[in-house]
């Protein structure tokens, strides 16, 4: 009787020192050092927001009507970005934002890399006729400006938050479909695989337990990624009039409001948008750092 062991698959052993190792290759990258430190101030901002922020979000200063930031002629300390056309503190609308934002972009991608991987493992583990439905159906999908089949599929479901991320999330899963298919192809057919399979492992346990660990890498940096495309697609539809809805603090819908007022008082579209720039930035770094840390091409024996 043989006393052979079964292979075990090289990536699912983590060793020791794999997240020292993980993060010299990360702060390797100064830029995505800096996302991340930004990120993980907007996350501190957004738990803290009713701590930090001066005024409630809602609040209205009948008398402070489009007040000037600080350094602005006529600006006043207690509105260091001024306010809108309402009375209410910009500053303050924005660091409640940053909740909504942050909400919007994790339950985005939550939902589109959860569904993303299940359709992806069953395409690339199966194959056959599985494969090519669940594919077709994916490139249908992706057949379509993002934008403009988040719009469709708002207006049919009808405008609102939760109906704006759940278009959302429709977009992008079938990126991590195909990246998760990919994956999976490339890896059932390995030794470990092969292995596990004669020991006597069922299908779920060969998808889920398996192969799906060690396909892991690509769908991380996928999902950084996405999580700020996700808050750009969020902000888009609040700009549309399809996303969050007034008074909702959410970024998008506060450009949306304070468009027409853009001559007037240019710092009511100014904030907004450089909040979001500054958000979509950072996680975009991150997610560099993310696939240098994981790009095996980098590491040095």
């Amino acid at each position: 009787m043989s006393t052979e062991t079964t292979a075990v698959p090289p990536k699912a052993t983590a060793r020791p020192g794999a997240v020292a190792e993980f993060w010299y290759y990360f702060s390797m990258n100064r830029g995505a050092v800096l996302g991340l430190v930004v990120f993980a101030l907007l996350v501190l901002v957004a738990i803290f927001a009713p701590l930090i922020a001066p005024h409630a979000p809602n609040e209205q200063y009948r008398d402070a009507l489009l007040t000037p930031p600080i350094w602005w002629e006529n600006g006043t300390a207690k509105f260091i970005l001024g306010t809108d056309a309402v009375g209410r503190d910009i500053l303050s609308r924005l660091i409640f934002g940053a909740r909504y934002s942050l909400f919007i972009g994790l339950v985005v991608v939550t939902f589109a890399l959860t569904s993303g991987i299940i359709l992806g493992v069953l395409a690339g583990y199966f194959g056959g006729w599985v494969d090519t439905l669940i594919m077709r159906i994916m490139d249908i999908i992706l057949s379509f400006p993002s934008l403009l089949l988040a719009l469709v599929l708002v207006a049919i479901l009808g405008p609102g938050l939760f109906n704006a991320m759940l278009a959302i999330a429709v977009v992008l899963q079938p990126h991590f479909a195909r990246l998760t298919r990919a994956a999976v192809m490339a890896e059932k057919n390995r030794e470990y695989v092969v292995s596990a399979r004669v020991a006597g492992a069922g299908h779920l346990r060969l998808m889920l337990v398996t192969i799906l660990p060690n396909c892991l890498a690509p769908l991380i940096v996928q999902a950084t990624l996405s999580f700020s495309n996700a808050i750009l697609e969020a902000a888009a539809l609040g700009f549309l009039g399809m996303g969050a809805q007034p008074p909702t603090p959410e970024w998008g819908t506060m450009l949306a409001a304070a468009r027409e007022f853009i001559l007037r008082a240019p710092w009511v579209v100014t904030f907004p948008g450089l909040a979001i720039l500054i958000t979509v930035l950072a996680i975009n770094l991150i997610g560099d750092g993310l696939r240098d840390a994981f790009d095996p091409k980098l590491k040095r024996s």
